[in-house]
């Protein structure tokens, strides 16, 4: 005997590979449904917002890199223009000072973005590294503008003969001081939202796989009154049956016990 199976017009409730009933439909808020046309418009309006206002953050960048890279002091004789210390490093300095400003304000800006939208989004990651690379473009210029004048010979002439004046401020790793604040941001942000970002719901498995612990149904199993009945003499019978509500079931011999018990088995020849 074996235990009842499902009937086949009958699909199993349990079974997680089952098609959907027909006319279901997903739900308007379902993992699996599209943005619309005016959430990207909006996608589209966050970044770029946050494109300008980083990018306008470059501006105090340059101020502060103006305020605070070394100078590079130069010297003139009325021929040339030279170098006052041969030997010195306000030149690496100055980049070196654009280079740490840029990764600071790379940091501060990713806090900024993700502390206002922590959803985070392609767009606002996308605004971050266009914002930060556009601002630093304008933290060199304006570094730059209104630093020393790039014109030297006037400069020089104009502060005479052995008088020590300041080289123009600029840039000598261009590319690598101003990626250094796009990629700051987007590797901050991307570390913010992995530790602090929202998680998505775990998925309920108690409807596919049930409850743990679950009972058994009763009378899924084998039958409870089927077994073994002894016959007398060296004769047995086999009761059949399947197990009810009350657990007993209908024993029928096969007659062969009696005539075992009075004959014997195997029976004798005459």
């Amino acid at each position: 005997m074996t235990a009842p199976l499902t009937p086949p017009h009958e699909p199993d409730p349990h079974d997680p590979w089952a098609a959907p009933p027909s006319g279901s439909r997903l739900a308007p808020g379902g993992p699996a449904s599209s943005p619309t046309a005016a959430e990207r418009r909006a996608e589209l309006a966050q970044g770029a917002a946050t494109a300008a206002l980083v990018a306008a953050t470059g501006l105090l960048l340059g101020l502060l890199w103006l305020w605070l890279a070394p100078r590079v002091p130069l010297v003139s004789d009325d021929t040339a223009v030279f170098l006052k210390n041969s030997e010195g490093e306000e030149a690496i300095g100055a980049d070196g000072t654009f280079v740490l400003l840029a990764l600071a304000f790379g940091l501060l800006s990713a806090v900024a973005v993700f502390l206002l939208r922590r959803r985070g989004g392609i767009s606002l990651v996308v605004g971050l590294a266009v914002g930060g690379l556009l601002g630093s473009l304008l933290a060199w210029r304006v570094g730059t503008w209104l630093g020393p004048t790039s014109d030297v010979v006037a400069h020089a002439k104009q502060a005479g003969k052995g008088v020590t004046f300041d080289a123009p401020l600029e840039l000598h790793a261009v590319g690598a001081a101003v990626l250094a604040w796009p990629i700051a941001a987007m590797l901050a942000h991307l570390v913010l939202t992995w530790v602090w970002g929202p998680r998505d719901p775990e998925p309920d498995l108690g409807e596919f796989w049930g409850a743990a612990g679950a009972e058994p149904v009763p009378g899924a199993g084998f039958g409870a009154g089927s077994g073994a009945v002894s016959g007398p003499g060296h004769g047995s019978g086999f009761a059949h049956g399947s197990g009810d509500a009350s657990g007993s079931g209908d024993a029928s011999g096969s007659g062969a016990g009696e005539k075992g018990g009075a004959e014997g088995w195997p029976p004798r020849r005459s």
